[in-house]
């Protein structure tokens, strides 16, 4: 459909996630960042897990997504009765044929909900491991595909309430991103009694897209370039998760992968063709928090996951950032988790980082005159957006 300089493209992505955000709009009242990031995984090709107390929203914000494309979706109310046969399907002996028959389970759909997900058992859980990872369910030796797009959109209450498991560190995983709705505010809540009062909303909700308009959005995703200073500063900030003392179990490689397609995700979302460092401190908590562990020392001190995220984010450099050099390698703290590995050491003399541009390729400004912008690398190649210095200072997002 595009690539990251395909304007036409990006202006097409544009309109059709402003679409189907506008009709999610009209549903989930005062939250359009919620809003906002589940339609982000949707084109990021992740999975999406919505976490909050009941009543306020959870299914009614992963059966708007499923209402506005016009798409198969399949919802499932898990119940600690719930067998995996009834997720992934189960073979059933035709007599008259007298042969085994494959009868396809709830997982056979483009959008699945999965609602209360955690309060089946975790041997149910385990069934949507290999269709969330693998995108294909193998039942009985045989292996099914699933088709493009493919979402799981779980609900789940805090596991502290009555009749939950816990999710296990593999299924968390396997979610590209983590949000919770919030209570609404007075006013949202206010327009909600006149929305809600005389019934859902969601009847009236027809769909603005469909599969194959999803399909082509998401290889456009693809297309949007990522430079290799905003790559290795992904690196840094997920393995900076691996050193942090409060931590005793970091962020996965899988993790950096969904942090930057999603950050892929929200630049065509902004009509933007390339990843700036912006895009990844913006989604660094609903993406890196839910897989995290902290340390007893942390939830002792009331420090959780998120917090530690955001001071990752405000303390892990970016890499050839103007006016702000990459310190030197410092030694491992004495406590950190087990899974940390072990740091390579720098060239004496030498930065940590190369600065590297984090705009389009320099390819795209062939044509432009080459000039030095403030905190431009030697090469003149620009920080953010065409013709201008660097998009934002590093500490938070700039939007």
């Amino acid at each position: 459909m595009s690539t990251f300089n395909d304007q036409a493209g990006l202006k097409e992505l544009a309109a059709t996630a402003a679409r189907i955000r506008g009709a999610m709009e009209s549903v989930i009242e005062g939250k359009p960042e919620v809003v906002r990031l589940a339609l982000t995984v949707l084109l990021a090709e992740g999975h999406l897990l919505v976490e909050d107390v009941p009543g306020v929203g959870k299914t009614m914000l992963a059966k708007s997504l499923a209402r506005s494309v016009d798409c198969t979706v399949r919802r499932v109310q898990f119940t600690p009765d719930l067998l995996p046969s009834d997720i992934t399907g189960v073979s059933v002996y035709d007599q008259e044929r007298r042969e085994f028959e494959f009868k396809p389970g709830a997982i056979f759909a483009n959008i699945v909900i999965g609602d209360e997900i955690n309060r089946a058992s975790p041997k149910t859980q385990s069934a949507l491991l290999e269709s969330m990872a693998e995108h294909q369910v193998t039942v009985d030796g045989t292996t099914y595909e699933l088709q493009a797009p493919f979402m799981v959109i779980a609900t789940q209450n805090p596991v502290e309430m009555e009749g939950t498991y816990p999710l296990p560190e593999a299924q968390r995983d396997r979610f590209m991103a983590r949000v919770s709705m919030g209570y609404p505010s007075p006013e949202a809540e206010l327009e909600m009694l006149g929305v809600h009062g005389a019934g859902s909303p969601l009847g009236a909700l027809d769909p603005v897209a469909d599969a194959r308009d999803i399909v082509k959005l998401i290889e456009a995703v693809r297309e949007v370039h990522v430079s290799p200073g905003v790559a290795r500063y992904s690196v840094d900030l997920v393995n900076a998760t691996r050193n942090s003392p409060e931590l005793r179990l970091g962020a996965s490689p899988r993790a950096t992968l969904h942090l930057v397609r999603a950050a892929k995700a929200a630049a065509a979302l902004d009509n933007r063709g390339y990843v700036l460092p912006d895009d990844l401190q913006a989604l660094a908590v609903p993406v890196l928090a839910h897989r995290l562990l902290p340390t007893a020392e942390a939830q002792m001190s009331r420090r959780s996951a998120e917090q530690v995220v955001r001071d990752i984010v405000r303390s892990v450099p970016v890499p050839g950032a103007p006016g702000q050099s990459a310190p030197a390698a410092s030694p491992a703290p004495q406590q950190h988790n087990q899974y940390q590995p072990q740091a390579q050491s720098q060239p004496h003399g030498q930065p940590q980082h190369a600065q590297q541009p984090y705009g389009p390729p320099p390819s795209a400004y062939a044509t432009r005159q080459q000039q030095s912008y403030p905190g431009s690398t030697p090469q003149g190649g620009p920080y953010g957006a065409p013709g201008g210095p660097f998009y934002g200072n590093g500490h938070g997002p700039a939007r």
